[in-house]
């Protein structure tokens, strides 16, 4: 048996596990303290956050399965939620110029760091994070925090974390808003084969400078139409990049891969704050190679829970947005009259930094017009 049979058996246990009530009401149990750092695990000292910018909140934290979770938690406590889901290589800091605006308006926002960035416990080997794994934590934190009629949104990587998550437990959520994110999804054999080639690839090109990243990022955008062929190609690059990185560059990423040009010292320095050397990066390191691992289980889920959506579901994306793109048009084509915002000035992968306030009015007016 290959190793991808393997892989992909070993996966659907996982999922099959995470699916499991009896098993996740085991989870819950927990008799961690707080300041127990279990072995494997670095966490970020806190000196490393004090005195950023712009970021007030007070810190909450809940030990999972050994791994302590950081989240923020704002606003009324009896209010129905905003969960809100970062991507990478940010953190809960990306959303500080929409939390005032949400809790203002009288809503409970909730801001997790993913197991791996910001201010939560980090794996120090890459192979203890997975798709899954993120899906995982996310759904353990909603239910102990026993949250109901969630409005969701996800960007980047909080797409298709936060939309597995609903389909996993649609019941938990009163709408969805995908921004610059989506759910990457299609069948087999497609999915097999798209998943074996984009691994060939990432081998083949292994490993790639941030000098050959950013030329093939240059060489892509000049693409008006790219094939599936030329985003594996550039994808490909992106995660031979990211995962084999010695010291992978969180600024460089997000102003070259994210276009974000005009980032304030200040700015950098937050987004620099949770690693304090190369060995807290692993998370940042294997989040894009999660990319095709889960394609044909996804496309499960897009045919019987978002085909069939029956609840508001916005979507917003940035006009500058280049990177998850494509999934705006498979969104607009397969979920039941989805809300498709004009795509918002001035705004491009990272549209919380571009286009924060603007982004947070947007949702408010969603949620008051449709809940």
């Amino acid at each position: 048996m290959n190793k991808q049979k393997v892989l992909f058996i070993i996966l659907s246990l996982v999922l099959y596990g995470c699916n499991d009530s009896s098993n996740l009401e085991e989870k819950t149990v927990s008799n961690y303290d707080l300041n127990e750092v279990s072995p494997g695990i670095l966490r970020t000292p806190d000196s490393n956050f004090e005195d950023l910018e712009n970021y007030p909140f007070e810190p909450n934290y809940m030990m999972i399965d050994g791994i302590r979770i950081h989240y923020l938690d704002e606003g009324p406590e009896d209010a129905n939620p905003i969960f809100l889901l970062h991507g990478l290589p940010t953190w809960s800091y990306l959303y500080r110029k929409m939390i005032p605006i949400f809790v203002e308006e009288g809503h409970r926002v909730i801001v997790p760091d993913m197991v791996g960035f910001g201010k939560s416990d980090k794996y120090m080997d890459k192979n203890e994070y997975s798709y899954i794994v993120h899906v995982h934590f996310m759904k353990e934190l909603i239910h102990r925090l026993d949250l109901s009629n969630i409005v969701i949104m996800g960007q980047d990587w909080g797409g298709p974390i936060g939309m597995r998550v609903v389909a996993e437990m649609p019941e938990k959520f009163s709408a969805v808003v995908m921004s610059n994110g989506g759910l990457p999804a299609m069948p087999n054999p497609q999915a097999w084969f798209t998943r074996n080639i984009m691994n060939f690839f990432v081998w083949w090109n292994k490993p790639v400078s941030l000098e050959e990243l950013i030329k093939e990022l240059q060489k892509s955008s000049k693409i008006e139409e790219p094939s599936t062929f030329d985003r594996i190609t550039t994808f490909s690059k992106w995660i031979a990049h990211s995962y084999y990185a010695e010291d992978l560059d969180i600024v460089a990423v997000m102003e070259n891969l994210g276009g974000l040009k005009n980032m304030t010292e200040s700015e950098k320095k937050a987004y620099e704050a949770p690693y304090p050397s190369s060995e807290y990066k692993a998370g940042a390191n294997t989040f894009a190679s999660f990319a095709v691992d889960e394609l044909s289980n996804n496309e499960k889920y897009m045919k019987n829970i978002f085909e069939n959506w029956n609840k508001p579901f916005l979507i917003a994306f940035g006009e500058n947005e280049r990177v998850t793109y494509s999934l705006k048009a498979e969104l607009v084509d397969r979920i039941p009259n989805p809300i498709v915002a004009e795509d918002i000035k001035n705004a491009g992968h990272f549209i919380q930094e571009d286009a924060g306030p603007e982004l947070a009015v947007l949702i408010n007016e969603f949620i008051a017009e449709n809940l």
